[in-house]
């Protein structure tokens, strides 16, 4: 099987337990992970976050929190001339959020553009990651480009089951230095 292939069977089968985690389920492991990360966000001045999918641990109270704690926070913002990703300052997340290209939420045009390498921190979703700090997003590439460009210590965040010993690989897919679940934070091998 080739590359692309096994990327693309590998998907069906996260989505596929993904859609299986009720509500509840959900709610609670993303409790879990927004504690497990607030050990992680005192340091970090200036942090990207992402506005998560249904199917995502909801980071969103990190956000609120550290926002509310004075940190410089952003979420990526869909560039449309460019067909690229971006990142803006948020201040006011009732007046800053809008919804962006593909239905997720993301920085108002009125917000500050932050360059991509001016973050201590960034939280990175994906279907799933692996021991070595491989990511495996959903087929688009965005955050690979956004990985390539972004500096800081780099995040991966998910479910204990998209934590996998190995998954495919290709030479343009960027890589998290750690990864944390509800359960556990894991620093990639190298």
């Amino acid at each position: 099987m080739n590359m692309p292939d096994a990327k693309s069977n590998l998907r069906v089968i996260i989505r596929s337990r993904l859609e299986k985690i009720s509500p509840a389920v959900r709610a609670v492991e993303s409790i879990d992970l927004c504690e497990r990360l607030k050990a992680q966000i005192p340091s970090a001045h200036t942090i990207l976050f992402f506005a998560p999918m249904p199917d995502e641990l909801d980071v969103w109270p990190m956000l609120e929190l550290s926002l509310a704690l004075g940190t410089n926070c952003a979420l990526p913002f869909f560039d449309s001339a460019k067909k690229t990703y971006g990142a803006r300052q948020l201040q006011n997340l009732a007046a800053d959020i809008v919804v962006g290209k593909f239905g997720v939420r993301e920085p108002a045009t009125s917000c500050a553009e932050i360059p991509l390498n001016r973050f201590d921190l960034i939280l990175v979703p994906g279907l799933a990651f692996d021991l070595s700090g491989n990511r495996l997003g959903r087929g688009q590439g965005f955050y690979d480009r956004i990985l390539a460009e972004a500096s800081g210590i780099k995040c991966g965040v998910c479910h204990d089951f998209q934590l996998l010993e190995k998954i495919p690989m290709e030479p343009h897919d960027a890589k998290v230095d750690f990864i944390f679940t509800p359960t556990r934070g894991v620093r990639r091998k190298t």
